[in-house]
């Protein structure tokens, strides 16, 4: 397990420094650039020169590369030009990344609490309404693109019903005190309970339009997965032998189901990460998604190039872990 361990971490620099080689080359490969967002297209030919060789931009892309790789070894990525404009690069997605990750462990957390008791539910009643019920209810989960959804669900429950609120993390003049940057958690570490539930609330529509499709896809992989180890022998076996339903079902079926659904759930992090760039911006929520169209936007570089990289590395982190888990839930690959 050791070795299995420092292998993977050592697969996890790799991917990093040729994702950051490739990242690099492409965001100079955009039309425009930090100049054209800084100076505008009026600016003179003479003040474009300047900057570009204040921003080391006038050098061979190889040099630019060794220079950013050097300076992000030591955390400094640079200074945003867009995104908060004179602020370092790594300080925007600190700042950010809390209210990101926030959104997607509850988003996750609703797809997991949802999508697996009802995955299991409906490959036990296969056929039934139940099961046809969720199947298309996965199914307009999929189909239905996330922005849209968030468009809607805002619509009803923030304007039509004013049950919910419409945007942000909390209400304005609400200002609790910032421990984590994660509100929930500083509203319960500092006891202002308040805080924390107007937080928890502000969450509940971008978490539900963030979730859909990762519930669709839990749901269909548990569904099969059970499916599958309800046919075995050894499910059979249990069967014959007298054992009581509820083992039958939890150690046997359940337990060897979750494989391909603990990959699944570790899989549908980047999705989730992916899909916070557009929910963010539907419900104005202050994460790195938002970071990502903006930067876009005004070609911040420094920006982009640490929220994609770090991205890249909480993904490959998270199937790390996930990795891992596979010897708690099947005690052979520990022989392995």
């Amino acid at each position: 397990m050791l070795r299995f361990t420092i292998r993977r971490l050592a697969q996890l620099a790799l991917v990093v420094v040729v994702l950051s080689m490739l990242l690099f080359a492409w965001l100079r490969m955009l039309p425009g650039g930090p100049v054209s967002a800084l100076l505008g297209d009026r600016a003179t030919p003479e003040a474009r020169v300047k900057l570009e060789a204040d921003l080391g931009l006038d050098q061979p892309i190889f040099v630019q590369y060794w220079r950013f790789l050097a300076r992000a070894v030591t955390g400094d990525f640079g200074t945003s030009t867009g995104v908060q404009r004179g602020s370092p690069a790594l300080e925007v997605f600190l700042t950010r990344f809390p209210a990101t990750l926030e959104l997607s462990i509850l988003a996750l957390l609703l797809a997991v609490a949802v999508g697996i008791p009802l995955g299991y539910l409906a490959a036990r009643k296969r056929g039934s309404w139940l099961d046809n019920v969720s199947i298309t209810w996965s199914l307009i989960g999929v189909a239905v693109p996330v922005f849209f959804l968030a468009f809607l669900l805002k619509f009803v429950f923030a304007i039509q019903l004013g049950a919910l609120p419409a945007s942000g993390r909390q209400d304005v003049g609400l200002n609790g005190t910032r421990v984590t940057g994660f509100y929930i958690l500083d509203g319960l570490l500092t006891r202002e309970f308040d805080a924390a539930w107007n937080s928890f609330v502000h969450l509940i529509l971008p978490a539900i339009a963030l979730s859909t499709i990762p519930f669709a896809v839990i749901f269909r992989i548990t569904r099969a997965a059970v499916l599958d180890v309800m046919d075995e022998d050894y499910v059979r076996t249990a069967r014959a032998k007298g054992l009581a339903g509820m083992v039958i079902r939890r150690r046997h079926i359940l337990h060897n189901a979750m494989l391909p659904v603990v990959t699944t759930i570790g899989l549908q992090t980047g999705a989730l990460l992916a899909g916070a760039v557009l929910t963010e911006r539907v419900f104005n929520i202050a994460g790195i998604g938002q970071a990502v169209a903006i930067g876009f936007q005004r070609k911040d570089f420094p920006v982009l190039q640490v929220v994609i990289l770090a991205s890249a590395m909480v993904y490959v982190l998270v199937n790390l872990i996930v990795d891992l888990s596979y010897a708690l839930i099947d005690p052979r690959l520990r022989t392995r």
